[in-house]
């Protein structure tokens, strides 16, 4: 795919998407099937096929702080000890599916059932999650078939386990989680272990990008392109988007049209500042930044959700169980980067994630008096979950790995770790997106007020109390567990709850799963920003198509909602053109220079 050089008279299209990420690349190939439309995509970091720890699996950690990465680090949140956290985001095309940890994990039905939005029930949503995919399975797996599809844009496939996951599968199971190999898949499962497909295959990591290959010259891109603003004519009901506003590389500022749609496509926290830019928002905040306020609407960058998780590392003596000595022993790196590039083999042609869990908590706190004392609706626990939905994730490493701050790395000759993640669903707690200035060029002011409800502290240690069990009492574990990593850590001898609050408070971080800053909703909720057709209100041509749609955050990962909204996304617009009836193709002078 190349990327393109606009001349002025090339510089209208039908169809305009803000942002080249997940969503947005998928809604941008989907459009372009029709090839009586053009189609223009603007990016605002560089074409992925320039950037190898895109495309090689394992080095999703090289694109973190470089020019590959937002860079957004949050503001202190108290409830997590005043602490900020980086929320990397990939800033290339293709967005955060080139950075993530490859999972495909959706959620359960209920989790969008609960949305009440029309054409977004679970049928629904795990129709378009089947729709994306074209999974490939393999003869150990016991995939359910009927669960995947089979002729979609995005490769997948299962993930070949180290020996470690294989033995804390085994300790899940005695430890009352039950296996049912392909549940993530499903999502009929709220309390047991399976397998979690990826989105690798054949060695190479898969992401939206990939949507975008040999599309016809109708679907153009336009890369290390910053989108200023959206332009807005008319007043009123007569509120209209006609154009883009960008800043190319060189700091060029140029106005690009749309005849027909602009779909926003920015993630969780370019979105929201894209249409605070342009005037949509708080009406109080728009003024103190001096932005003319087009549209007060209040809901725009509220609603901030993320999943927080937490790692526990656990060391072991035992040789050849983790992946440590196959990237920690002298010249291992070399070989296994030499593995991929020649063979599209080794421990950097996959993630380093092994077992999954989900669990419901109701036993486990059902004496707490927090948990006792709490609201609730009925038939739902105080997160709101009913029992169809997990209160937890749990998954694990393969190796030593993880945030910056685990930095004290085994040598994988005498010494090898993993861990076990402990994951937060439904939080309660909830946060916002805001602009530093009305420059598009400084990221946006993110607060995700981590951990600020007690309930969240609450769920959050008890799941890591009964993560340390599953090592440290499970069959499959326990004998080869010698104690915390680093050594100088005592977690793997907590027992009470209380002992894990303030580990939790200082080691939560993010799980990358932020969503709801551009909440769809019904007439009645006052801090809708969009409604059913992920139109933003009052606003005419002009969409939103990314996680910050989603009123609440699915219990799974974020990564297969994110191209079922493209997906969904695309069909609605795709509608409302057959509705108006078709467009004529034109598409003005365009110069294709090829990516190098």
């Amino acid at each position: 795919m190349s990327a393109i050089t606009l001349e002025p008279e090339g510089s209208v299209f039908d169809y305009i998407v803000c942002g080249g990420g997940t969503s947005g690349s998928v809604v941008a190939a989907r459009l372009a099937e029709n090839e009586d439309v053009s189609v223009l995509v603007i990016e605002a970091g560089q074409h992925n096929s320039l950037l190898e720890n895109t495309i090689m699996v394992g080095g999703w950690s090289q694109n973190f702080d470089t020019e590959a990465d937002w860079n957004i680090i949050t503001e202190p949140s108290p409830g997590a000890n005043g602490r900020q956290v980086k929320v990397s985001r990939g800033k290339f095309l293709g967005g955060s599916s080139g950075v993530n940890g490859t999972l495909c994990i959706r959620g359960t039905k209920q989790d969008y059932d609960d949305w009440k939005i029309p054409g977004w029930s679970g049928d629904e949503v795990f129709g378009y999650m089947k729709k994306a995919e074209n999974f490939h399975s393999k003869d150990w797996f016991e995939a359910d078939p009927k669960a995947h599809g089979y002729d979609g844009l995005l490769n997948t496939e299962p993930h070949d386990l180290a020996p470690i996951s294989n033995m804390i599968l085994e300790s899940m199971q005695s430890q009352g989680l039950p296996l049912q190999p392909d549940m993530f898949t499903t999502g009929d499962n709220p309390h047991g272990c399976g397998h979690a497909p990826r989105t690798v295959y054949k060695g190479d990591r898969t992401t939206a990008a990939d949507y975008l290959v040999n599309k016809g010259s109708n679907l153009m891109i336009k890369t290390e392109t910053t989108v200023d603003k959206i332009i807005l004519e008319g007043q009123g009901s007569n509120l209209r988007a006609t154009a883009v506003s960008v800043v190319e590389k060189d700091g060029t500022k140029r106005e690009l049209k749309a005849r027909k749609e602009i779909i926003v496509s920015g993630g969780a926290y370019c979105s929201p500042a894209i249409l605070l830019r342009s005037g949509l928002g708080p009406k109080n905040d728009l003024q103190s930044l001096g932005i003319d306020c087009k549209l007060d609407l209040p809901g725009v960058g509220q609603n901030l959700m993320d999943h927080l998780i937490v790692f526990i590392y656990y060391s072991t003596t035992q040789q050849g169980v983790t992946n440590d000595h196959l990237l920690y022993k002298p010249n291992a790196l070399a070989e296994a980067y030499r593995q991929w590039k020649e063979e599209k083999r080794g421990p950097l042609s996959t993630f380093p994630f092994g077992a999954f869990a989900y669990a419901r908590l109701d036993e486990r706190l059902a004496d707490d008096p927090l948990w006792k004392a709490a609201p609730r609706q009925e038939g739902r626990d105080p997160m709101g979950l009913t029992k169809s939905q997990p209160n937890i994730e749990f998954f694990s490493t393969e190796c030593y790995g993880g945030p910056k701050q685990y930095d004290k790395f085994p040598d994988g000759e005498n010494s090898h770790a993993f861990s076990l993640i402990a994951e937060l669903f439904s939080p309660k707690s909830r946060g916002s997106v805001k602009l530093k200035s009305a420059d598009p060029m400084d990221n946006p002011v993110v607060d995700h007020n981590y951990l600020a409800n007690e309930l969240d502290v609450l769920v959050l240690s008890e799941a890591c109390r009964f993560a340390n069990e599953i090592i440290t009492k499970g069959s499959g574990t326990k004998d080869v567990c010698e104690g915390s990593w680093p050594v100088e850590l005592t977690h793997h001898s907590y027992t009470k709850r209380e002992e894990w609050v303030p580990y939790v408070k200082e080691n939560a971080t993010t799980c990358y799963h932020p969503g709801g800053t551009c909440k769809m909703g019904t007439p009645d909720d006052p801090m809708a920003v969009l409604d059913a057709q992920l139109r933003v209100k009052g606003v005419k041509g002009l969409r939103v198509a990314d996680t910050s749609v989603m009123p609440l955050l699915n219990q799974g990962h974020t990564q297969m909602p994110a191209y079922a909204i493209g997906e969904k996304a695309a069909d609605l617009i795709k509608s409302t053109a057959q509705d108006q009836g078709a467009f004529k193709r034109n598409f003005g002078h365009i110069e294709h220079v090829q990516v190098t």
